[in-house]
């Protein structure tokens, strides 16, 4: 195996740990308005995820540098030709965070609520474009012969990349009311589980629509299992779910999650980004890659920085993974 085929998984597994963990996160954003019934309830699930939010955005900022630094040609047409819908997200990360930090320094109900609706919002509207851009990153876009995008916005919004958004909010959405039911206590927990039911069953049948399509138009023998995986793995979490395994529950939401990233991948390789074009013209992991000596360097540091940072997220996980409920909240305005 080459080094710049290596690169290329590496870099599914940054993707795919950036979706397992700011998926739950962009689920808990958007319950903020769909599940709390008063500010407190809304502060409570806003805890679940407050110390960790920023720490699962690491992988994003990770995925882009690797992906800027293994295979520059597919970091120039990505970000240049899917520029309008990458800045949305770009904005609404940083909103998001904004609000997160700004909410509670005023008492003003004007004021918390304002940056409550930050939050919900700019949870929603990065869970679906995530959706659209891989789809269109799957599905194939405009790449003429100089590697350059040539389409348009409006090209990347067809109804498999709308589906696509669909998917990733629902699911996103589902994997953030089963993380609330595994964090909380009392009635919101109750409400969360019940909420994950009907949620899960929305993106069973958006992703199982979504996965079959694309196996039907660009799968192969390589992503049929991970598709079979994705299916069985998410309706085995809504049974968990229903049975009150909260902690199974998650965890087969998790790994619908990458199976379902790793079925994306499995259909692109060797490709990174396809010409819908002209096939000849589409970036693969051999030509769009940097140079043999820059992905060794990489590959080194990767392998030092790697373990450490994965033992700095599992320990911050581990301080934080009581549950809340409304009453601590009660005891620490007090």
């Amino acid at each position: 195996m080459h080094l710049h085929d290596v690169w290329f998984v590496l870099i599914a597994v940054l993707w795919t740990g950036y979706f397992f963990l700011e998926g739950f996160d962009f689920g808990i954003g958007v319950l903020t308005k769909l599940l709390a019934r008063d500010r407190t309830e809304r502060r409570v699930l806003i805890n679940t995820i407050g110390p960790v939010w920023d720490g699962n955005e690491v992988w994003l900022l990770t995925a882009g540098g690797a992906t800027f630094a293994a295979f520059p040609d597919w970091y120039a047409t990505l970000f240049s030709g899917f520029y309008l819908p990458l800045l949305m997200i770009l904005v609404c990360l940083i909103v998001r965070g904004v609000a997160f930090e700004y909410r509670a320094k005023r008492g003003e109900d004007r004021w918390q609520r304002n940056w409550e609706h930050a939050i919900f919002w700019t949870s929603l509207l990065p869970a679906f474009l995530w959706g659209v851009a891989f789809a269109n990153i799957t599905r194939g876009v405009k790449i003429d012969a100089n590697k350059e995008y040539v389409g348009g916005f409006w090209d990347l919004l067809h109804p498999y990349a709308l589906l696509g958004g669909l998917v990733t909010l629902t699911l996103f959405t589902f994997h953030g009311a089963v993380f609330a039911s595994l964090k909380t206590v009392g009635p919101i927990r109750e409400r969360a589980r019940a909420f994950a039911t009907g949620a899960g069953l929305v993106a069973a049948v958006a992703a199982s629509c979504f996965l079959i399509w694309t196996q039907a138009h660009s799968g192969n023998e390589r992503s049929l299992p991970a598709l079979i995986v994705a299916v069985a793995a998410l309706a085995a979490a809504i049974g968990a779910n229903l049975a009150g395994r909260e902690g199974w529950s998650f965890a087969f939401s998790g790994v619908t999650i990458a199976a379902a990233v790793a079925m994306l991948f499995l259909t692109l390789f060797p490709d990174v980004m396809p010409s819908t074009l002209n096939s000849t013209w589409s970036l693969t992991v051999s030509n769009a890659s940097a140079t043999p000596y820059t992905l060794r360097i990489m590959t080194w540091c990767a392998g030092v920085a790697t373990p450490l940072v994965l033992l700095y997220q599992g320990w911050t996980y581990w301080v934080f993974r009581k549950r809340i409920g409304t009453q601590h909240i009660a005891e620490a305005a007090h």
